[in-house]
């Protein structure tokens, strides 16, 4: 299972066309919904070939290239992560900082957190996972938050 990029080990996965990075997904539409540019289906679309397994971290790398194209940059990202297990704290760090060198900015830009639901709804009996993410974005050149 790939969450923020970080291969975590654990007994289930998520199923989806590309590695299914519910949290790395949820940044995406963010970041692409922030500058009104629709979301990750649009972009990449599930029964596309070429996307087939793909690392979501290479599509966030994309996501970033049409962002500049239309003269923004990422200026913060805050994300959730929902899930009873497996447990997530160990990896938070290395998500960031994943996600900082995908979208080129420093890692004290990016926030990842996680939650359990404390065993209520489909994420607290293990049937699934769940993510949200806010994205600010800034046009290019205001106070850039690269490093």
């Amino acid at each position: 299972m790939f969450l923020g990029g970080v291969e975590i080990p654990f007994k289930q996965g998520l199923d989806g066309h590309s590695d299914a990075d519910v949290l790395l997904h949820a940044i995406m539409d963010a970041i692409l919904g922030s500058a009104a540019l629709g979301d990750i289906g649009t972009h990449f679309p599930p029964g596309e070939p070429a996307y087939r397994n793909i690392s979501s971290l290479l599509l966030l790398q994309e996501v970033k290239n049409l962002l500049q194209e239309k003269g923004y940059q990422v200026g913060n990202i805050d994300s959730t992560l929902v899930a009873q297990a497996p447990r997530l704290q160990p990896f938070l760090d290395e998500m960031r900082q994943n996600i900082a060198g995908a979208l080129g900015i420093n890692k004290d830009f990016v926030s990842v957190k996680a939650t359990t639901t404390e065993n209520l709804g489909f994420a607290g009996r293990g049937e699934g996972m769940a993510a949200y993410a806010a994205a600010l974005i800034q046009k290019q050149d205001e106070g850039s938050p690269a490093g």
